[in-house]
Formats: C-alpha cells, sequence, structure tokens
C-alpha cells in the first residue's frame, strides 16, 4: 500500500512537471504588431481559446486523470458564456469588451480549478494594461453605457403615417387585432402586466412573451430568436402569424388596405413609385418605432455627470449589477439588445421550469436561435433583452414565467451564473433597474 502511495506521488509530481514545462515553454512575449493582434495575442498564451470556443483544443495534460475530469467539468459552461474564437477583434461588439473588462476588473478568469492545472494563465500586469487599453480604445465612451438621446433624424410624415398603420386593426384578417393590442405603449410597449403571452386573433395566445418596441431600433436583430433583421422585417412578420393576426398573405392585407382610397393617396404621396405595398407599410410602422426613445431616465442623468442622480441603495445595485456580471451581457446603449446568449449555463432551465410552472409546455419558440439559423450551438440561445424601462415589461424573459423583477434577478443569478444572491444585493439591483425607466408621452 505504501509502495502504491508513493508511485501516485511520483506519477503527480512527474505530471505536474511536465505540464509546468509544458505551460512555461508556450509563454511568449507580446508580438510588435497591431493591437488586435496582440490582444489575440495574450488570449492565445493564457489559454482563452482552449475552453471559450466550440472547437477547443485541448492540451495533452487532458487526459490525466482528475486532470481531465476537472478540465471537462468547465468547458461547457466557458463556450456557453462566449465563443471567443468566433469573435472579430478588428472590430469587437460591446458584449465581447465588457465580457473582457470584466474579467480583469474582478480577476475572474481562469477560474481557480483551471489555474491549478494551466499554470501561467493568469493575466500579468502588462496585459491586463493592454487589455484595458484596447477596450478603452475601442469604445466611444468610458464605460460601455450610453445615454439614450432624447431623438434622431426620421421623416416625420412617415412616422405619423406609421403611427396609425401601428394602430390598424384592418391589418389583422377580422379587424380585431393591431401591433398595438401586443405592444401596448402605456404599458412599456410590451405585453399587459396580467399576460404571460398576447392574445392574438380568435382568443389564441402565441408561445413567447412580446419585447418592447420602445428603443428596440437599438436592438442588434430583432424577436426573441433574431429571425428579423431590422424593424421593417419584424412590422413584416405578426400580420401573417396564423395566432397572432391571422392565416393570411401580406397580399391579401394590402389589397383590404387599398379599399382606403385617401390611405392609397397617402402612401403614393409618400412613396412616390411605390405607393401601398407590404414593404411600404412596414416602412412607415418602422419609422414610426424609430421614435419610440425613452430618454431622461435617473441612470441617464447619472451618465451625463450628475452624481447625486441615484441614490446610494440605487448606487449599490449599479455595484452589485457589474460585480455579479450583469452588466457583461446587459451592455451598451439600452443595457442588452446586443447578444444572443444560452438560458440555463450552470442548470437546466426548462427542466426547472417544467416543475416550476408545469402549465407552460415546450414548444417551438423555447429552441431560440437555434429555430432560425439551425444550429445545434444556438439551442436555448434568446436575445438578451434591453433593460430600458424594464420596471414596466413584467411579466419576464422569453416565455414571461417570471412575474417580477426581484424574481428574475434571482433566477438569472442561479441559471447563468450558479450562485445564490442575497437579499441585499436583489433588492439593490432592483432598485437600480428602476432608475432606467425613462420619459415618454406615451407613459404619461
Amino acid at each position: 500500500m505504501k509502495k502504491i502511495l508513493i508511485y501516485f506521488v511520483a506519477a503527480l509530481v512527474i505530471a505536474a512537471a511536465a505540464i509546468a514545462i509544458y505551460r512555461f515553454a508556450l509563454r511568449k512575449s507580446i508580438p510588435d504588431a497591431p493591437v488586435d493582434e496582440q490582444v489575440v495575442a495574450v488570449l492565445t498564451q493564457n489559454d482563452c481559446f482552449v475552453c471559450h470556443s466550440q472547437a477547443p483544443q485541448l492540451p495533452f495534460y487532458s487526459k490525466f486523470p482528475v486532470i481531465g475530469q476537472i478540465m471537462a467539468k468547465h468547458f461547457d459552461h466557458a463556450v456557453n458564456f462566449t465563443n471567443l474564437a468566433s469573435k472579430d477583434f478588428k472590430n469587437p461588439d460591446e458584449v465581447t469588451l465588457a465580457m473582457l473588462e470584466y474579467a480583469i476588473a474582478y480577476e475572474t478568469m481562469p477560474i481557480m480549478e483551471y489555474k491549478m492545472i494551466h499554470w501561467g494563465t493568469t493575466f500579468n500586469k502588462r496585459e491586463k494594461a493592454l487589455l484595458s487599453d484596447w477596450i478603452n480604445a475601442c469604445r466611444n465612451n468610458a464605460n460601455g453605457f450610453e445615454v439614450i438621446p432624447e431623438s434622431f433624424p426620421v421623416d416625420s410624415l412617415k412616422a405619423d403615417l406609421g403611427e396609425r398603420m401601428y394602430n390598424d386593426t384592418r391589418i389583422s384578417l377580422d379587424g380585431t387585432i393591431s401591433c398595438a393590442s401586443c405592444h401596448i405603449l402605456k404599458d412599456g410597449g410590451a405585453d399587459e402586466h396580467d399576460e404571460r403571452t398576447s392574445g392574438g386573433i380568435n382568443g389564441q395566445f402565441g408561445g413567447v412573451n412580446a419585447p418592447t418596441v420602445f428603443n428596440s431600433f437599438y436592438n442588434v436583430q430583432q424577436f426573441w430568436n433574431g429571425r428579423a433583421a431590422d424593424l421593417r422585417e419584424q412590422a413584416a412578420g405578426p400580420p401573417v402569424n396564423p395566432v397572432e393576426m391571422g392565416d393570411q398573405t401580406w397580399e391579401q392585407i394590402v389589397e383590404r388596405l387599398r379599399q382606403d382610397k385617401a390611405l392609397v393617396k397617402e402612401f403614393e404621396a409618400l412613396y412616390p413609385g411605390e405607393g401601398l405595398t407590404e414593404y411600404t407599410v412596414t416602412s412607415a410602422i418602422a419609422e414610426f418605432e424609430k421614435t419610440l426613445l425613452t430618454p431622461g431616465s435617473k441612470f441617464d442623468q447619472y451618465l451625463a455627470g450628475n452624481g447625486e442622480a441615484l441614490n446610494a441603495e440605487e448606487l449599490a445595485g449599479f455595484e452589485a449589477f457589474k460585480k455579479n456580471a450583469c452588466a457583461t451581457c446587459h451592455t451598451g446603449i439600452i443595457l442588452g439588445g446586443k447578444s444572443f446568449e444560452k438560458t440555463g449555463i450552470y442548470e437546466d432551465y426548462f427542466a426547472e421550469r417544467l416543475s416550476r410552472a408545469p402549465e407552460i409546455a415546450y414548444n417551438s419558440d423555447d429552441d431560440g436561435l437555434k429555430g432560425f439559423t439551425g444550429n445545434e450551438s444556438d439551442l436555448h440561445k434568446f436575445k438578451v433583452p434591453g433593460l430600458r424601462n424594464v420596471e414596466l415589461t413584467a411579466p419576464y424573459f422569453h416565455d414571461g414565467s417570471y412575474q417580477t423583477m426581484e424574481e428574475a434577478v434571482k433566477a438569472m443569478a442561479r441559471f447563468e451564473l450558479g450562485r445564490e444572491l442575497s437579499d441585499a444585493d436583489v433588492n439593490a439591483i432592483v432598485a437600480f433597474m428602476k432608475t432606467l425607466t425613462g420619459k415618454s408621452k406615451y407613459f404619461e
């Protein structure tokens, strides 16, 4: 027995020595190259791409007992957090910048178990400085957040026409449903607060919660699964959805609208050579939706330099929001809307939902981004919702299965981070999130 123990210890020492020699042999000086290439070099020699990739290049010691098990434990988590191998470091997106900034600021990467195996994989002082300088240079602002503008240029006549079309029930097959039926402006541009999903034609209900239309121009793509590239494409979808506005075609819709001769003339005046078509109707609606900005929130006042705009609890909530990695996905001008992230990194969200809310049956909408791309790696990835006016848009998540902000914050920490937040942190984060409510004539 004693001899076996000696052999085991000797094997561990030899393995440790082999890994140490291997790891330190890989360390290289930062190359004299463009800064984006330097960033890639830093991430490469710190093995960031080993886990954060759909096709990880595993080192030889991943086959060692115990070590291999520890590494395998974290691969799925890592690639679901971010796939660095797919990123463009010449033109990085804000979510990538925010995630790297978080890793540097809170020294979270690599995690301790990884450091124990991969010696020499912690960012050193020079590497941190290089990454921080690169992040700041890539941004137009210091912290990744931006103030919502009072307005931006739109064609006011088309926007006015679009507002009328947004509220026009003639677009639906039976004349009962409009865009405004599901995206209720006085209620934050989303569903009614007591409805998990929106009611469509003939009393039918859809499979997902209606996202807010306020500030939606800033989304990288539209719909929870990103199937629309912009607001115009999004506006074209619900009218021909059998559950939402009816089993019909745009040809039928346009023909019905053309019975209104005054409306036809108005479209012909604003869209010369085109007139009233699917494209011009959805274009006008999109032009109206561009006007749905909500500036003037307490958070915007804080970003603009008013240090007293947030009280002590709200400031503590902002810090907790950043410290608990909320700001790695909920970043940018609307604090979200810029990426698609997996729901359920540390726990199976849908298995938990089955026990928590068995009345919600799994449906194709639950596939998320995969439903649009067809890629298995996109299963259960959903567009990160912007948090502007979030206190007005309950219930929460793509399925509307959480009723309160407190429940949603706790669930996010549990499923995405494997953390149980204290009540103090939850309350503070919710207090901060309420400072994101802006001003709109529709809220009055």
